[in-house]
């Protein structure tokens, strides 16, 4: 990650609302209840009367503290909510409901975000979870998190997207993948198992995860066929497309194997035979993180030049307004950003 100004060393944590009308600011809200010092060093971006209700919702007793820039973290007293009021909606958005004006003010809330962080103003960005619909109905070209971040930072480098690939990391304390192809459908992520893209995909993990273990990444490829292929009898993937890939890396010195029948690769890594597995498409990737439990999973953005998490689940309109969304992923992904950026 480059660091662009002198003051990182004091640099905070920004928070995204998410969705007005799902479980972002709820979850938000009561991460800071459980962690009275983030105060100090993360804030959250949104629409103040959304935080405010969010707080109110979640038990009250939070106040919530105004901040100008992202700087005025540092005067604040523990236990409060400190809101940098970055989008406004005339009106609440109704829990559970999608809305163009809840997605515009989300998007809104990212990209002041991700803008920040570009600028070298943050230490990293947390992001709370968007509804995708929303989102298309505000008119946002981008699926989701990962694209829309990818396009806010090309813009700033002055270069297109393809020059500036990234990567979805799911993980937990058990487990970590990353997907060779995100939000697309699967008759078009079969078609992205090329060995360019699993290649590309081998060197972002292997340059995140030896800056996060502090050593190179055993690093398992998943097959994208039943059996690996079985030689060939179940698809020819993994000997045309995969499997050079793989060759390709090791003989670049990265300590990569596969691939794998993708059956079990998942299971050999949770018992600690690899550091992580590549998965061919979103779904092979994401079942055995999310079937282990959504309570810890973060999500992590690799190949931006900022550092980027969020919990690993979505909106939950059903229960948003109760004021019971389990707030663990999102805490789970601000220690995951704390721990990925030496100035938070």
């Amino acid at each position: 990650m480059t660091q662009q100004t002198a003051n990182t060393l004091t640099a905070p944590i920004a928070i995204t609302m998410g969705d007005p009308a799902g479980i972002g600011p709820e979850i938000v809200a009561q991460a800071f209840r459980l962690r009275p010092d983030w105060s100090r060093r993360c804030f959250v971006v949104g629409d103040l009367a959304t935080l405010r209700r969010a707080a109110e919702v979640t038990g009250g007793l939070l106040p919530v503290a105004v901040i100008e820039s992202p700087t005025d973290v540092h005067g604040l007293p523990p236990r409060c909510l400190p809101v940098l009021p970055a989008v406004r909606l005339e009106s609440l958005a109704e829990w559970g409901r999608v809305d163009a004006r809840a997605g515009r003010a989300a998007a809104d809330s990212i990209a002041w975000a991700a803008r920040a962080a570009l600028r070298g103003e943050l230490a990293a960005v947390v992001t709370a979870p968007i509804h995708k619909e929303a989102l298309a109905a505000a008119g946002v070209d981008h699926p989701g998190h990962t694209e829309f971040l990818q396009a806010l930072a090309a813009a700033h480098l002055g270069c297109g997207i393809a020059q500036l690939p990234v990567r979805m990391m799911l993980s937990n304390d058990e487990l970590r993948t990353v997907l060779v192809s995100i939000h697309v459908s699967l008759r078009d992520a079969l078609d992205a198992v090329t060995t360019a893209n699993v290649l590309r995909t081998l060197r972002i993990t292997a340059t995140h995860l030896k800056r996060q273990l502090g050593r190179a990444p055993r690093i398992a490829v998943a097959g994208l066929n039943p059996h690996a292929g079985e030689g060939g009898l179940f698809g020819r993937e993994e000997i045309e497309q995969i499997a050079p890939a793989v060759e390709q890396a090791r003989a670049e010195g990265l300590d990569v194997s596969g691939p794998h029948a993708p059956d079990t690769v998942f299971m050999r890594a949770r018992r600690g035979d690899f550091d992580v597995v590549i998965a061919m498409y979103h779904d092979q990737g994401l079942i055995p993180v999310k079937y282990l439990g959504l309570e810890h999973g973060v999500n992590s953005t690799l190949g931006l030049p900022f550092v980027r998490t969020s919990p690993d689940h979505g909106t939950a309109f059903d229960l948003a307004g109760s004021g019971r969304a389990d707030p663990s992923s999102l805490i789970a992904a601000v220690r995951a950003a704390m721990g990925l950026s030496p100035s938070a």
